[in-house]
């Protein structure tokens, strides 16, 4: 059976559910399974999260990997483990949250910018390193600037990754992708705008397929 690690580099996208009640983010994981996307990010800002984590791992089961993202504490980083998240996401890197999570066993993907901040994150265990925000630091030529020193860090860019971009990013080197609202908002969920999300979805696998082919090109 292939490892929480292998699942998320196989499958490349990591949606970041913000959704505004547990049965937005339920209907939100549905509809990304619908899309053929089998894993998601459910944030400690999903009101009861860790409840919510764990009525999504009883409704899904193996269908889905389901992560918490937002992580900032130790106890967080263990309720929601707990509650059934098999990796973790924080936006910034806290020593003790990566300590947790591999103490725990799960995946760690703790939240860095700087070279010194991503070296850091990796030193102390990161599974993968979330460059957050990285489009604000000038998007897929800033992964590819961290990439160049650092070539043994799995990096995923996260924060303004877009369709549009998302290509470069992964030209550039990233191992998985980072996709909060311009994938699956909470406003289009709520407000029932289901195509648009199914449309984005599409596209993003579309974008996954072609850089997938265009790699195993000969050289």
């Amino acid at each position: 059976m292939p490892s929480t690690l292998e699942k998320i580099l196989s499958r490349c996208l990591v949606p970041v559910l913000r959704a505004r009640s547990a049965d937005l983010a339920y209907q939100a994981i549905d509809l990304l399974l619908e899309c053929g996307i089998t894993v998601v990010e459910i944030t400690m800002t999903v009101p009861d999260a860790s409840q919510v984590i764990a009525g999504a791992c009883r409704r899904f089961g193996d269908a889905v990997l389901i992560g918490s993202g937002t992580i900032t504490t130790a106890e967080q980083c263990e309720s929601t483990i707990e509650a059934g998240a098999e990796f973790v996401v924080s936006p910034g890197l806290f020593p003790e949250v990566v300590a947790r999570t591999k103490a725990l066993g799960k995946l760690s993907l703790p939240g860095a910018l700087t070279p010194t901040e991503v070296m850091q994150a990796w030193t102390l265990g990161a599974d993968v390193v979330k460059v957050f925000p990285c489009s604000a630091m000038g998007g897929a030529s800033y992964l590819a600037a961290l990439r160049a020193p650092f070539p043994q860090i799995r990096l995923m860019p996260t924060g303004g990754v877009t369709v549009q971009t998302a290509g470069a990013y992964l030209q550039a080197g990233a191992v998985a992708l980072g996709v909060g609202s311009d994938l699956i908002s909470d406003a289009r969920l709520a407000s029932g705008q289901l195509e648009s999300i199914r449309a984005a979805a599409a596209s993003y696998r579309e974008v996954v397929r072609i850089h997938r082919q265009e790699a195993a090109l000969p050289q």
